[in-house]
């Protein structure tokens, strides 16, 4: 008897609460059937793409079979202090997919696009592709000349669905996501957590670039914003640059007192099995990103 009285009173509570939001709940298995598949999506980063991996049953056994490149509809932070490579990286990037035939959405929030073309047209150089023979396959969105799309992110997310819908975007890059959310980092998760959920109701495979202000330590997640915004993400890469200045240094860098060291680490990723050694990191004469081995070796 005192159950069944509990269970009304239960009810009665429940009624002064709004109506269950009944489209949100879903069994595992219609969820799935809107579940893509994980393939890999090569990045033109040399290095980079043997870094990920699915799981797989062989044989009654569990193996790691490469996925070649980082996961499709994956959206990746790639943080780092400045000069340390991310603009490149996702240069690179884009560039790769575009000379694929695919269309690449590139949000510029730092550079005005006639400024970032010139950088992705040296990329393309360096690279070694004819970049006029693709270059209509990148769509720039200029944040960093047009005020309103920095401050006012739905009229962002806007037009950037307006170029996906009307380009066929497959991919998207910011560049940086930070600048987004100047002066005011405590609303750094609320504006990451918009965008990420919009390139994932478009199912995009997207790359956004922060910053680390220079008191972050060095090989950590952290960005302008917090831990809370590489939580968000599929995955972080954090890329670094050391100053060789001990002995300590010289022996673990295998350099010279003076020398510079750009080191990369993947910080966790949600959709597939990843490398988790810090590696080196080269920038070439040429402007390329390369991850190279990890360092001990």
């Amino acid at each position: 008897m005192k159950k069944e009285t509990e269970i009304t009173e239960t009810l009665k509570e429940q009624k002064e609460y709004p109506e269950p939001v009944k489209k949100a709940i879903f069994t595992a298995k219609q969820a799935l059937e809107k579940a893509p598949e994980i393939e890999g999506v090569s990045t033109g980063i040399e290095g980079l793409d043997k870094l990920f991996y699915i799981v797989t049953l062989k044989d009654g056994k569990l193996i790691n079979q490469p996925l070649g490149g980082i996961p499709a509809y994956s959206v990746f932070n790639i943080t780092g202090v400045s000069d340390t490579g991310k603009s490149l990286m996702v240069e690179q990037f884009a560039v790769e997919q575009a000379r694929k035939g695919y269309k690449v959405a590139f949000i510029t929030v730092e550079a005005p696009a006639n400024f970032l073309v010139a950088g992705l047209r040296l990329r393309a150089q360096a690279m070694g592709y004819n970049f006029e023979k693709f270059e209509d396959n990148i769509i720039l969105i200029d944040a960093a000349s047009y005020g309103n799309l920095r401050e006012n992110i739905p009229e962002l997310l806007s037009t950037l669905a307006y170029v996906i819908q009307n380009y066929k975007v497959k991919f998207t890059v910011i560049d940086s996501v930070t600048g987004l959310f100047e002066n005011k980092e405590m609303l750094a998760r609320v504006v990451v957590r918009q965008i990420f959920n919009f390139l994932k109701k478009w199912y995009q495979t997207a790359l956004l670039v922060s910053q680390k202000r220079s008191g972050h330590e060095e090989l950590t997640a952290e960005a302008a914003g917090g831990y809370a915004v590489g939580h968000i993400v599929d995955g972080t890469m954090v890329l670094a640059k050391e100053l060789v200045d001990s002995a300590y240094k010289m022996k673990l860098y295998k350099k010279e007192i003076g020398d510079i060291v750009r080191l990369f680490r993947i910080d966790g990723c949600r959709l597939s099995g990843h490398d988790t050694k810090t590696h080196f990191l080269e920038i070439t004469e040429t402007g390329l990103v390369k991850i190279l081995e990890p360092i001990g070796r």
